[in-house]
């Protein structure tokens, strides 16, 4: 995965001019994904892939990177790890572990938001057949289980070895780091009883010494990075690889089992695509058939700044895919996606709104259910469980996105 654009993106146009209120942005987004796909290109389905960011998951509680609130915004020295770092750099490995290790309680304590929930219900409906998603909290794989969500970046749910590529579950390293770092638990527990991991105010975070950054990373001002310590691979522990050189490898953990630096393989990282490192060929793959499985692209949340989220809507839009954008903020290279639109279209060719996921999506739900526009896969007029129809008059504008 290339680094992503830092920079705050140009605002778009909205598209069509209508869609800049609720109610139009709704309408556009019905014509969007009640048109036929077009009859002058090659597009095998009339079914919608989405394809999801970080900005949808910023009313569960998450940062996200170009929002209002959005780390590149508010904590301007913020850089992410790169793989090769990580893997090069055992000092690197603890200072990502230890921040890890704070954030993890918030990622795990979060749940899917209304926005996940409509994604849910444009299934149900009959309108989305796949989900690719940026994000690596899970919430797609728990708010709709019945259609799975390609998982582009990875999940942080699981470690994975980088040596022998076995997975573990997140809840056990979690203990195996409060374990090995008893002060640094003290430390965490005394950050929840206090409420600072629970605000959702940036600026608040700050003042209580803490920034909370995306993907589950807790950045604490000089904090003691140096004395974290994080477990070895207990597959490699137990049996040692065999490295690519075909020497032997060797995993040796100190008296209480952290990893020590005498070891060259059994490292464990986050079960994500790393900025720096390339995503798997069956996960591109995957990603690439969906789009050409499909009638349409609807992009949610997401400035597309990274190159593997931005490839896949190049390659819809070089298939003649119509395309609907919903985020606050600019998209990358957004101009060329609605190139050659006809400005007076309804939504049908093309939607670019301007606008929060969290009010539009449940309100987009509601009105799809209505017996005057049916649905594709559902009797006119049915009702989905769990849909907040109350949710149809918010605008929140507090998100963006990766």
């Amino acid at each position: 995965m290339r680094i992503p654009y830092t920079d705050i993106l140009p605002p778009p146009t909205t598209i069509p001019a209508t869609a800049r209120s609720l109610p139009g942005a709704v309408a556009a987004l019905q014509e969007f994904l009640h048109a036929p796909p077009p009859r002058d290109r090659d597009v095998r389905s009339a079914s919608t892939v989405i394809l999801t960011g970080a900005g949808l998951s910023v009313a569960s509680g998450l940062a996200d990177y170009r929002g209002t609130n959005g780390t590149y915004r508010v904590n301007k020295t913020y850089r992410p790890i790169y793989h090769h770092e990580f893997l090069a750099s055992h000092e690197a490995r603890k200072r990502y572990w230890a921040r890890s290790f704070l954030g993890w309680t918030t990622l795990r304590g979060a749940a899917p938001n209304a926005g996940h929930r409509a994604v849910r219900d444009l299934g149900r409906l009959g309108f989305v057949s796949r989900v690719i998603t940026q994000n690596v909290d899970s919430f797609h794989a728990r708010a709709h289980p019945e259609m799975p969500a390609l998982e582009l970046h990875g999940y942080l749910r699981s470690t994975v070895c980088t040596s022998c590529r076995n997975e573990y579950p997140r809840e056990g390293f979690q203990a195996e780091l409060a374990r090995l770092n008893p002060l640094w638990d003290v430390f965490l527990r005394d950050a929840i009883t206090s409420g600072a991991l629970a605000t959702e105010d940036p600026h608040e975070k700050r003042a209580r010494g803490i920034r909370m950054n995306p993907d589950g990373d807790v950045e604490v001002p000089e904090a003691p990075y140096t004395t974290f310590r994080y477990p070895a691979c207990p597959a490699c522990l137990g049996s040692p690889p065999t490295l690519a050189d075909g020497a032997r490898g060797k995993v040796e953990v100190d008296n209480d089992g952290a990893w020590s630096p005498t070891s060259n393989a059994g490292i464990l990282k986050p079960a994500v695509v790393m900025f720096g490192e390339s995503i798997a060929s069956r996960v591109k793959e995957a990603a690439e058939e969906a789009i050409d499985g499909a009638g349409k692209l609807l992009v949610l949340a997401t400035s597309m700044a990274t190159y593997s989220a931005w490839r896949l809507a190049k390659r819809a839009k070089d298939r003649g895919l119509p395309i609907a954008i919903v985020n606050i903020g600019g998209v990358r290279g957004e101009d060329a996606f609605f190139a050659g639109l006809d400005p007076d279209q309804p939504g049908s060719r093309g939607v670019r709104v301007d606008m929060s996921t969290d009010g539009l999506l449940p309100a987009l739900v509601h009105e799809l259910q209505q017996p005057r526009f049916g649905a594709a896969g559902a009797p006119p007029g049915a009702v989905l469980s769990g849909v907040d129809n109350t949710a149809g008059g918010k605008n929140i504008v507090h998100q963006d996105h990766r």
